[in-house]
């Protein structure tokens, strides 16, 4: 008899859809968490000619000196904590989850937020415990404390803003998980510079507090770059866990010339906070839709019938993110991406003409 998937892969991969990225040729892409601006051409030109110097045939900086040193001031990277570089988030988280997968062990989340926590908890072999958000979508903090007293978990990842819901957790409720909590907690700021709030300056106070970021959503997503920040108690163990030479030459270098000019990116965020602050506002008044408020560069909205006016904004060629089924607080929800001043117009006929 042949080999086939159910002799050999386990049941809790096989039970798990793939993540799902669909095809946008053709559309105005508001989908995905991007920065809609190019950089500027005189940058362009720089990064032109990094990929004509750089030696391809070698493998890169193992430890990437140069670009951690650059994200230290950029980011404002307190001294004594290390960084951990990834490609992109998804690869720490999994290096996280690999690390405390002992028997028994247990991931703790909120739902809904970022999907990849609970996937590659499966992916590891980790018990995953989702404790859901109110209805609004802030945080249930008795719930949680209980959740944290009954499992105990190893590991908890808090999204800060959340995503999808783009929402900004009580910093309070949150330090009192970080008391409560018997493991490591790690605070996940993709979305940092639209909210422009960060518990990096709390990381010494908190020795079980980790902070991640990512490039992605700055301006940077086609190089996959994350990175984790914290003490070198934990850091140094979890890089024993890290693939050799996992940020590539390019990666490191672009990064690294791109950081140097950092305030381009933080310009580039404060026109999208702006272009956010604008499309609430209209939002607020359109009949039928409940746009939930947002600390990062993407909206939830509720509507009649997600899936109806879903397809009907694509075939207006508008591309968003329908997340109906994605969790059951999430029934006909949207997500759209704050792009450019002109994309979000587009966006807007297409929604109200699509309800």
């Amino acid at each position: 008899m042949p080999l086939n998937p159910d002799q050999l892969i386990r049941d809790e991969i096989r039970a798990i859809a793939a993540y799902h990225v669909p095809d946008s040729s053709g559309y105005v892409k508001l989908d995905a968490m991007e920065n809609p601006y190019p950089l500027p051409d005189v940058l362009r030109a720089a990064l032109s000619q990094i990929a004509h110097d750089a030696a391809i045939n070698r493998y890169p900086d193992a430890a990437a000196t140069a670009l951690k040193a650059r994200l230290r001031s950029a980011m404002d990277i307190p001294d004594g904590m290390e960084i951990l570089l990834g490609n992109g988030s998804d690869e720490i988280i999994q290096i996280l989850a690999m690390a405390i997968a002992k028997p028994g062990a247990t991931i703790l989340g909120l739902e809904p937020s970022f999907v990849m926590y609970k996937m590659i908890a499966a992916f590891a072999g980790v018990s995953y415990v989702g404790v859901p958000l109110r209805p609004n979508f802030t945080l249930d903090l008795d719930a949680t404390l209980a959740a944290i007293a009954e499992h105990q978990p190893a590991l908890i990842f808090i999204a800060y803003p959340n995503n999808p819901t783009g929402n900004l957790f009580d910093m309070t409720a949150l330090l009192r998980i970080l008391d409560a909590a018997p493991g490591l907690v790690v605070l996940d700021e993709a979305y940092h510079v639209f909210a422009l709030e960060s518990f990096m300056p709390l990381l010494a106070r908190y020795p079980n507090l980790l902070v991640m970021r990512t490039l992605s959503k700055l301006g940077l997503a086609g190089l996959r770059l994350g990175f984790l920040v914290g003490s070198p108690t934990w850091l140094n163990e979890l890089d024993k866990l890290r693939l050799p030479y996992n940020v590539n030459v390019l990666t490191q270098q672009v990064a690294e010339k791109v950081l140097a000019h950092v305030d381009i990116l933080e310009q580039q965020a404060a026109a999208i906070r702006d272009e956010r602050a604008r499309l609430m506002q209209f939002l607020d008044n359109v009949a039928g839709v409940e746009a939930f408020p947002s600390a990062a560069n993407f909206i939830l909205l509720r509507v009649p019938n997600a899936d109806k006016v879903f397809e009907a904004m694509k075939q207006r060629g508008i591309l968003i993110k329908n997340l109906s089924r994605a969790h059951p607080q999430l029934q006909n929800c949207l997500r759209v991406t704050v792009g450019t001043p002109n994309e979000n117009d587009q966006f807007l006929a297409s929604l109200t003409t699509s309800l």
